[in-house]
């Protein structure tokens, strides 16, 4: 489907590796912007903590990891995830515009939710493969007195003990949250957006609105896979302690470890119950709305700003060598036509140049 709007699709005179690296911004942005909030999410998700690691709410559990673990403890890992999220959200955003068009191109015209669901499945392919190994050494030192020195420690101690494998252990899991997540999140981005921005103009404001309330709807959405995904991640490097209110649930979390996502699914029911695939909830929802926010806002201005000075320049460099050009010849053709004419005068009639130099005006849009 061939694209009219020159802001909604950037033009065929940019190149790809223009929508990968407005992407890459915007999904650095994203993971970093709330980070901490992140760490605050992956301890409550927990399903047997520490007993020092049991927080009544947000607030609480940064206070609580500030004065106890040091101030730079909740930013702890977020390297990782900023190297992986560059290069992931740049498959991911690009992937997915040049899928949208693709999609739609059998579908009615205009924007579709059904392909702009089936890009976001596809470019999901593409992100997780990168994200999925970072994200399991984050929250490996995430977690309430985590048994790593840092990533490097982490990467190497896993490989030793666990395999390499053991860092896309949740990649099935993951790919069973983030499709419906992205899924959710793209189409409820692009309604929100018919409604709030039906031109598919520059406008900040209904990126935010929009950016923030996909991600909201999407994040609560997919709360429960989340749950399991944590527990796939971190179960093998939690502390050894024991519970003082269950022995027996402590016991079988250390001899039952959960390997896929019906297991973990078993695993959470049995030792929360329903209400423990939705721990953790209030911290998801709070980190992606500023995340998917942010993510969006960037995106779209670099759309934006990518695409209108490149359609000004090319055409005003058009113009002015186009004139040139013209200007050339007809001063040219003035010096034939003059020597012709007066065969011994081999220099042309300066009032005739002067006249095209006057007529030949350059004309470029401001």
């Amino acid at each position: 489907m061939a694209c009219h709007d020159e802001y909604e699709c950037l033009p065929d005179t940019v190149h790809p590796v223009v929508h990968a690296s407005a992407g890459a911004l915007a999904g650095i942005g994203e993971h970093c912007v709330m980070y901490p909030v992140d760490v605050v999410k992956t301890r409550m998700q927990c399903i047997n903590p520490d007993p020092h690691a049991k927080y009544r709410g947000i607030t609480h559990a940064m206070r609580e990891i500030i004065t106890h673990e040091g101030i730079f403890r909740p930013v702890r890992g977020m390297h990782v995830v900023a190297l992986a999220a560059g290069p992931a959200h740049a498959l991911y955003f690009s992937s997915y515009e040049k899928l949208k068009i693709i999609f739609s191109g059998n579908l009615q015209a205009g924007h579709n939710p059904i392909a702009n669901g089936l890009a976001g499945c596809f470019a999901t392919l593409f992100h997780d493969a990168m994200m999925v190994p970072a994200d399991a050494i984050k929250q490996r030192l995430q977690i309430y007195n985590s048994p790593y020195s840092g990533a490097i420690d982490c990467l190497r101690k896993v490989a030793r003990s666990e395999g390499l494998t053991a860092l896309y252990r949740s990649y099935t899991t993951q790919l069973t949250m983030n499709i419906p997540f992205h899924s959710v999140h793209l189409i409820t981005y692009e309604l929100l957006q018919d409604t709030l921005n039906y031109d598919r103009t520059y406008d900040p404001l209904s990126h935010v609105i929009s950016g923030g309330g996909a991600g909201a709807i999407a994040s609560a959405f997919t709360t429960p896979l989340d749950v399991c995904k944590t527990l796939l991640n971190i179960q093998d490097c939690l502390p050894q302690h024991s519970s003082s209110t269950t022995t027996s649930t402590s016991t079988a979390i250390k001899s039952s470890p959960a390997n896929g996502l019906f297991t973990a699914i078993r695993y959470i029911y049995t030792n929360g119950g329903i209400l423990a695939f939705f721990k953790g909830l209030t911290p998801r929802v709070l980190y992606q709305v500023p995340s998917t926010a942010v993510a969006w806002s960037v995106y779209e201005f670099f759309k934006h700003f990518l695409s209108a000075p490149t359609t000004k320049t090319v055409s005003a460099g058009d113009l002015i060598s186009d004139d040139q050009t013209k200007l050339s010849n007809q001063i040219t053709d003035t010096r034939h036509m003059t020597t012709s004419s007066h065969p011994h005068h081999t220099q042309p009639h300066s009032h005739s140049i002067l006249h095209l130099l006057s007529t030949s005006t350059t004309h470029v849009p401001k």
